[in-house]
């Protein structure tokens, strides 16, 4: 194992050296910084007052609300003063309220000489610091020790991305280097860190970055062989005015491949463990028998797995396929569309991968497991047939060895 680990270890380290991104902004970043403000910050407000007034631009059409909110700042440097926010139509038509919590956005007025205050979104910290306090806890509560080292690797595996793989993106790297650098560091360190150094660990890597160099090589051929571009949603155009020289469908192989890091940690650790359970429990099975036996458990993981991914997948594009539905085109032309197409392939070269995945995890597992058999101790060797045997336990136990103890018969030594 060693053997295998070693350079990929290695080569995920100076891919890391390499690959790192300087300290300067990057040239989307200027670009970016230059559609806003010179100063601008992000103050949270809670709403004290609404006044509504009718913002219909034309006679005839239904009558829209508009809003001017009165509310009170609660951070930054203006904090605590009352300040007046114009609202458009869908802001007040999805029901806000006196009471509400806002993020504004404050123009320090350094060319106007007048600060201003835009409504820019609606604050929700209460909600996700609820929710990320009860995930924590039922996940240590259920999986105990095991699954808080687990919440610890998920956050080294975001400080990966934000620290490396997207500045090393927007710097104008590899796409295809970056993701797979980027996931291999995180796989090192979340595996070993939740599951602990172990012989089924490693199998469950070995098969992870397996699927991961798999998913870059089908990826790059379905980025290449579909023309998909990268351009299908108003991120990736807004991304574009940024900096236009990025390679966005090198941005759609990297979100494949770090898509594919979770669903096949899951399969490769499932299957590691079951091979490694099934040894300790049957040891004289051997390696054909154990990839057998675990080939049956990945078959239903792969057959939950794939409903998993399917309707991951319509739910996260089930406004697109509205619209479609709406259009009435063809099925098949809306199926082969870049906005429909580009998740699907990048679901499709996930699922293939997964699938692959499984069985090499199972032959890796068998293989090592019973290769660990052959580095234990040997058996004792059995007594010569000239040694003078030792003296056998009758029938009742140690009863023989006190004469004046009457003898009981059981039941079980009939």
């Amino acid at each position: 194992m060693l053997m295998l680990l070693v350079p990929i270890g290695v080569a995920t380290l100076v891919g890391l050296v390499l690959l790192w991104p300087g300290s300067g902004p990057s040239p989307a970043q200027r670009a970016a910084d230059s559609f806003f403000p010179p100063g601008t910050t992000y103050p949270t407000a809670t709403v004290l007052d609404l006044t509504t007034f009718d913002c219909s631009t034309s006679v005839g059409e239904e009558p829209l609300l508009c809003a001017t909110a009165l509310v009170q700042i609660s951070t930054g440097v203006s904090a605590g003063d009352d300040v007046n926010v114009e609202l458009t139509a869908d802001i007040v038509s999805s029901g806000i309220e006196p009471g509400d919590g806002l993020v504004l956005s404050r123009d320090p007025g350094t060319t106007t000489g007048q600060v201003s205050y835009a409504f820019q979104d609606y604050e929700r910290n209460a909600p996700i610091i609820l929710l990320t306090v009860v995930f924590a806890l039922v996940v240590g509560l259920v999986a105990r020790w095991r699954g808080l080292k687990s919440l610890i690797g998920l956050v080294f595996a975001f400080l990966v991305l934000g620290v490396f793989v997207l500045p090393a993106l927007l710097a104008g790297e590899s796409p295809i280097l970056v993701s797979l650098v980027g996931s291999s560091a995180i796989m090192f360190v979340a595996l070993y860190l939740a599951h602990g150094f172990s012989a089924r660990t490693t199998t469950a890597l070995l098969g992870t970055l397996f699927g991961l160099a798999l998913v870059a090589v089908l990826g790059a051929l379905a980025v290449a062989t579909a023309r998909l571009t990268g351009l299908t949603s108003e991120e990736t155009v807004q991304l574009q005015t940024y900096d236009p020289t990025l390679s966005f469908s090198g941005l759609v192989l990297a979100g494949i491949v770090v898509a594919g890091l979770g669903v096949l940690n899951d399969v490769t650790i499932t299957q590691a463990a079951s091979v490694w359970q099934l040894h300790e429990v049957s040891p004289e099975l051997s390696s054909r028998q154990l990839f057998a036996r675990g080939m049956q458990i990945g078959r239903d993981h792969i057959a939950s797995t794939v409903y998993t991914i399917a309707f991951a997948y319509a739910g996260t594009t089930l406004p697109l396929l509205l619209l479609f539905e709406i259009y009435q085109r063809p099925f098949w032309t809306t199926l082969t569309s870049s906005q429909v197409a580009e998740p699907l392939l990048s679901a499709l070269v996930g699922s293939i991968a997964l699938v692959l995945a499984t069985p090499v995890t199972t032959a890796v597992g068998a293989f090592f497991a019973k290769a660990a058999d052959g580095s234990a101790p040997a058996p004792p060797r059995p007594p010569s047939p000239d040694a003078p045997r030792p003296a056998r336990r009758s029938a009742v136990g140690d009863a023989y060895r006190d004469p004046t103890r009457t003898p009981t018969t059981r039941r079980s030594d009939l």
